[in-house]
């Protein structure tokens, strides 16, 4: 009996734990959670001389109607192949992260390639 407990703990555990697919448009609902997003690149821009050299990447919409911005700051720029802003317009990308809001847009700072997957 102690050992049916505790795996039903342990898979409990594992299962918060996982990762929530969320569609573009629904993440205001996931503000401050850990999702998975896929969507399309519709554009970006590579900021080198505002504060933290910000790579900023459009998912759903060209600015200003953008339904996420994915955030790479110049400090992680490095650790991506190409020129992200340019190179990912076009194509599906899945994206691992904490949602957040900028300017009552969502948001998800990206510090790591794992956090990417190119879908095309």
């Amino acid at each position: 009996m102690k050992y049916i407990l505790l795996a039903l703990l342990l898979s409990a555990g594992v299962r918060a734990q996982a990762q929530v697919n969320v569609k573009l448009g629904h993440l205001k609902t996931y503000v401050g959670d850990s999702v998975r997003v896929c969507g399309k690149v519709e554009g970006g821009t590579y900021l080198p001389n505002a504060n933290n050299s910000p790579t900023l990447i459009n998912f759903g919409m060209a600015y200003p109607d953008q339904l996420l911005t994915v955030v790479i700051f110049g400090e992680h720029r490095s650790l991506f192949e190409g020129t992200p802003e340019t190179d990912w317009v076009g194509k599906t990308i899945c994206v691992t992260g904490k949602v957040e809001l900028y300017r009552q847009k969502p948001q998800i700072v990206v510090r790591s390639v794992q956090q990417i997957q190119i879908q095309q």
